[in-house]
């Protein structure tokens, strides 16, 4: 769950507003249901506290099939767009737009004409529907088969894996990485990808004079493709990532059903929310390389496999360290001394041969998150905190008392009694409102652990983070936040941010 780099440029982003009521109400433990495409029985909510007063609104199957068709065309919509030309959708297509970056869709509407306005309006309408159907699909759940979530789900990834990369270049990033020290020799903890400009993976990637920040596992793993053609290299990478996303999925359906939680909430309330579609799978980010071994390993918690459990979160924090957060939750979980040695012990024995591949191919350098720490987005928790009380933005020592509170807040949560699953996941909500560099696709870090634990309000805050950040990263909210005059990157520590982005995205 390590930040990752991406030039940000909130007026260019894809996002949406909310316009409908969230619903939280996942069928009781235990709950049974049938594949066809039926009225399901009425399935119990889970018990919501006295002290919240949370309607629980219902809606009938065609309603839930409705909305399952509206995220499936808008995905559909977007790519063809996407591949029909260069546009503000895909980075850096005015300069350079390949047709195996295209993907096979390319140009299949012909050439269009749409200028930077109807674009970014268009792209917010799609959104805008595709969280519409979002909440009403979780309103409808109950109607709708298991069979039929799934259809939808694999759909709509597998005609996202037919488009571009959506609005950042940071798959290119890992194949520039990959390219410095697999194929140049260049370690890329020390090295920058402005290094390798006779390459063709550097006229798409982002930051040219950033030392990598990925894990030295993902890294390595990267590595093989070097020595492929980018275009071949860059559709692995896609495929992979699609196969990975719906790995998760599965897994998350799997601890569902173990835990006695109705799956089809967790697959709609994690697989169809449009970050995690149009930012996190539609950027091919390689989250999903750190959350399947992360969610494997509570998997394997839950089945009482601990030693496992423990080597496979270190694969996770051997892709992005933050996965590290997990551990001391997994040892709540496990509940009893013996079997908490036994997950110590497996993550100590995967990380023996882990250590000892970073030396062998990076030696004692590390990954570049010092440098990264100090980068802000407009609409972090630190940087907006910091604007609003008047110093200028998120300065270091507002960035340093966040990570303090986000330590203090882990170890509170540790300590309390009750489901470890959603103490979980609300150290990463903490985790995320301490990070200076926020993206978008950050939220799916916390959809899973509030679809699998037993917190309401857990839910309701995975839900609003969704509306936050896809309303603040709206393409047509640029023109809103001039009106009233709002930039959280007009102070000091903003422009300083800013100057520095600017350094990092050109090698001079």
């Amino acid at each position: 769950m390590a930040k990752e780099p991406g030039n940000v440029d909130p007026s260019s982003m894809l996002a949406s507003g909310a316009g409908a009521q969230p619903v939280l109400a996942p069928s009781a433990a235990g709950a049974t249901q049938s594949e066809p495409a039926v009225t399901l029985p009425r399935l119990a909510p889970l018990r919501v506290p006295e002290a919240v007063h949370w309607p629980e609104i219902e809606l009938g199957p065609k309603a839930g099939k409705l909305a399952l068709a509206t995220i499936t065309v808008c995905a559909l919509a977007m790519v063809l767009f996407a591949t029909h030309g260069p546009t503000t959708l895909v980075p850096r297509a005015s300069e350079i737009f390949a047709g195996w970056e295209a993907g096979p869709l390319y140009q299949l509407l012909g050439p269009l004409k749409v200028g930077a306005a109807a674009t970014n309006y268009a792209l917010s309408a799609l959104i805008l529907a595709m969280l519409a159907a979002y909440f009403v699909a979780l309103a409808a759940l109950r109607t709708l088969s298991m069979r039929m979530l799934v259809a939808c789900i694999v759909v709509v990834q597998l005609i996202l894996l037919l488009g571009p990369p959506f609005q950042l270049t940071d798959m290119f990033n890992y194949l520039g990485y990959a390219r410095l020290g697999g194929l140049h020799g260049l370690n890329p903890y020390t090295r920058v990808i402005g290094q390798e400009m006779h390459d063709p993976v550097y006229h798409f990637a982002t930051w040219l004079n950033l030392h990598s920040p990925y894990g030295e596992l993902f890294t390595a793993l990267t590595y093989p493709l070097a020595r492929l053609p980018v275009p071949v290299a860059y559709w692995i990478v896609k495929v992979a990532t699609v196969a990975l996303s719906l790995g998760f999925i599965a897994i998350v359906c799997g601890c569902a059903r173990r835990l006695g939680r109705d799956p089809r909430y967790a697959a709609v309330l994690v697989a169809l929310n449009p970050i995690y579609l149009v930012y996190a799978v539609g950027g091919f980010h390689n989250d999903f390389f750190m959350l399947v071994p992360a969610m494997g390993a509570i998997a394997l918690l839950l089945a009482r496999r601990d030693r496992t459990a423990g080597a496979v979160l270190m694969i996770g924090v051997a892709v992005k360290f933050t996965a590290i957060l997990l551990l001391p939750f997994l040892l709540v979980g496990a509940q009893t001394g013996r079997r908490r040695r036994q997950v110590l012990t497996g993550a100590a024995v995967a990380v023996i041969p882990l250590v000892a591949m970073s030396l062998l191919l990076f030696g004692f350098s590390l990954p570049n998150l010092s440098q990264q720490n100090t980068l802000l987005t407009p609409w972090s928790f630190p940087n907006l905190l910091g604007y609003f009380i008047g110093l200028g933005g998120g300065t270091s020592g507002l960035v340093r008392l966040a990570s303090v509170a986000l330590v203090v807040a882990i170890v509170l949560l540790v300590r309390r009694r009750g489901d470890w699953i959603s103490h979980a996941g609300w150290a990463t909500v903490a985790l995320i409102a301490s990070l200076a560099w926020v993206m978008p696709w950050y939220v799916i870090w916390v959809l899973p652990l509030a679809a699998l634990g037993s917190s309401v309000r857990l839910r309701r805050t995975a839900l609003v983070m969704t509306v936050f950040l896809v309303v603040v990263f709206l393409p047509s909210s640029g023109k809103v936040w001039s009106l009233i005059h709002l930039d959280p990157m007009s102070g000091s520590a903003g422009q300083a941010s800013l100057t520095l982005q600017s350094k990092l995205s050109w090698y001079r």
